[in-house]
């Protein structure tokens, strides 16, 4: 049926308002601390069949366009993510998004087919859908929450791998005749998916920021779009290649964003938007797809799988990864109750609706309320739950934040930087910074009003800095911010500055 002009306009209408409402909501979940996939999964069931009566019941379209969006999703997350925080904490989340991932497949699907009735398949995959936390969940909760680095490292890499092994997990369930005792070939045909994968990230994000780092685009929008471009690239490679799409494009965006790349606060600007529309568009559309009154059949079946995932799968997964790296106790802990699930499960319960296995509809409206019910348990109590195990940093000091924009004419760069709270850049003088020859702090911000400072300007919690550094003393300068917000006036006349955790 031909899409008439009127009919274009009443939908580009209505999704403009979706958007802005959506954009306003994030304000709410941001007072509230409920993570903003709530509130916009929120938005799809009242425009849907028992609210305003939008009618969409398109499981293959949501699976394509939530393939897409996670892709998005996954470059931001990797442009954002800083490799030198995660570095201590990859071989943790390494083994957690794999034998991790295995263990809690098996224990949650052996709750499912003892608690709930489920024959084997559908427990396996009610098992796989369910064993992924998500990256976009994870990332908005853990930017707002102060912990060790080396905890937050732990999750954010975790969240940003295991995507991949699941995907082929929840496949491979799906087929139909299902073959259980093909089960070894199943762990051959995970690694290697994950091994093309790793290699396809890692040539396409070293090529990318040779490329990028050496050519001189005529305009710095253009930069964004390459930076999208290659990661949507490298998914795509990988794909094609029998491997993992969704590692290779987290692979990439990790390694072009920690490149030195022009205009990186541009690109990863470009990133964070577009994750937003990403965001909002699946959650809206995942929440379009579901139909309330069928959903609340399932409330209690999965609240038996939720509180079998959370209190038994998760804390047993974590245990068994993390037994090699002798991860105290706590932090085991608090890794187990950070497990978010957001969209990937929601998105991933589509795969078995299009493949059509047996019990594919309910497997989605269990999924869909764990997903709600859990994550509004465990993303509002995380801070409390942090401050319980005494592993919140809301009390230690914080890194300066800093961007960098490049000024190519006089081949140096602008530094941007924000003095955070606790941070032990307060009350040192300018003077005191000692910033290397070729940096100098040129403009303070406090209070809404600028000024250029002088030597003794004393620096307070909630200034910004403008500090301007030729090319050549750029990364000494960063670093020498960085000493300071951690150690204080005194950093590097004192051996023990504090260091990442």
């Amino acid at each position: 049926m031909p899409l008439s002009v009127d009919r274009l306009n009443h939908l580009l209408l209505l999704s403009t308002l979706v958007l802005l409402f959506a954009v306003a909501a994030v304000r709410l979940s941001s007072r509230s601390g409920l993570p903003s996939l709530l509130v916009y999964l929120g938005i799809g069931i009242a425009l849907g069949q028992d609210g305003l009566g939008v009618e969409f019941d398109n499981a293959e379209l949501t699976r394509t366009l939530g393939y897409a969006a996670l892709v998005v999703i996954l470059t931001e997350g990797g442009l954002s993510t800083k490799w030198r925080e995660i570095r201590p904490a990859v071989p943790s989340a390494a083994v957690l998004s794999t034998v991790g991932v295995g263990v809690s497949v098996l224990v949650t699907a052996s709750a499912a087919h003892f608690l709930i009735g489920l024959d084997w398949q559908a427990a396996l995959l009610m098992g796989a859908v369910v064993s992924s936390t998500d990256a976009a969940a994870v990332f908005s909760v853990l930017r707002k929450v102060p912990l060790p680095k080396r905890l937050a490292g732990v999750l954010e890499a975790e969240s940003g791998f295991n995507d991949a092994p699941v995907v082929i997990l929840v496949v491979a369930f799906s087929r139909v005749p299902f073959a259980p005792e093909n089960r070894y070939l199943l762990v051959g045909e995970i690694l290697l998916e994950l091994a093309i994968g790793l290699v396809v990230g890692l040539v396409i994000g070293r090529l990318g920021e040779l490329g990028l780092g050496r050519v001189a685009l005529p305009a710095s929008g253009l930069y964004p779009i390459a930076v999208m471009a290659l990661c949507v690239l490298s998914y795509a490679g990988g794909a094609i290649l029998h491997g993992s799409g969704f590692l290779a494009v987290y692979v990439t965006a990790l390694i072009l964003g920690n490149a030195r790349l022009p205009h990186r606060p541009a690109v990863r600007g470009f990133a964070d938007g577009l994750a937003w529309i990403a965001q909002i568009g699946l959650f809206v559309l995942l929440g379009l797809l579901a139909t309330p009154h069928d959903l609340l059949d399932d409330f209690w079946p999965a609240i038996g799988v939720g509180l079998a995932l959370t209190l038994v799968a998760r804390p047993l997964s974590v245990v068994v990864s993390l037994l090699p790296f002798g991860r105290r106790l706590r932090d085991q802990a608090l890794i187990s109750w950070a497990g978010l699930r957001g969209a990937v499960p929601i998105v991933l319960a589509t795969i078995p609706r299009v493949a059509e296995v047996h019990d594919s509809e309910r497997i989605f409206n269990i999924v869909f309320m764990l997903v709600i019910i859990f994550t509004a348990v465990q993303g509002p109590t995380l801070p409390w739950v942090a401050r319980k195990l005494n592993l919140s940093d809301s009390e230690e000091p914080l890194d300066v934040d800093i961007e960098s924009a490049p000024l190519e004419r006089l081949r140096g760069h602008l530094l941007s930087v924000a003095i955070p709270k606790h941070s032990k850049m307060h009350g040192v003088e300018v003077t005191e910074l000692r910033l290397p020859p070729g940096a100098a702090v040129t403009l303070v911000v406090r209070n809404g009003s600028s000024f250029v400072p002088l030597p003794t300007t004393m620096l307070r919690h909630g200034d910004e800095l403008l500090v301007v550094a030729t090319d050549a003393v750029r990364d000494q300068t960063e670093q020498r911010l960085l000493d300071v917000g951690r150690g204080g006036k005194l950093a590097g006349w004192l051996r023990d500055t504090p260091r990442r955790k």
